[in-house]
């Protein structure tokens, strides 16, 4: 009665299968959209830095909305969106207190 059982193996490693993406590039895009809205509102005061950063991120997170994180690309489209405008909206009005009431002034007072 004695019984011959197989020898155990380990078992095989799990792979990831073959036209698989891995799950950090796939997120990835999501991120850097959400942190560069982050950035964008951060530095909205200033044009050059709010608003390309504002554009690269809505970019990317166009870009990562196919993928698994889908809910920080659309945060980060909206994030960096909000930069934008309001790069655009300290623009406006900083050029419209510099040209009308600080220039003037200045041109005044050095007999321009």
């Amino acid at each position: 009665m004695s019984e011959q059982l197989p020898p155990v193996s380990a078992p095989a490693p799990a792979t990831a299968p073959a036209g698989a993406a891995p799950a950090s590039n796939s997120v990835g895009l999501g991120i850097a959209s959400l942190v560069l809205g982050i950035l964008s509102l951060c530095g909205s005061v200033s044009l050059i830095c709010g608003g390309l950063l504002g554009v690269i991120g809505i970019v990317l997170g166009a870009l990562g909305l196919n993928s698994k994180g889908r809910g920080m690309a659309i945060a980060g489209m909206i994030l960096s969106a909000l930069g934008l405008i309001l790069a655009i909206i300290f623009r406006v009005v900083f050029r419209g207190i510099l040209f009308n009431n600080l220039l003037p002034q200045f041109l005044h007072n050095y007999g321009f």
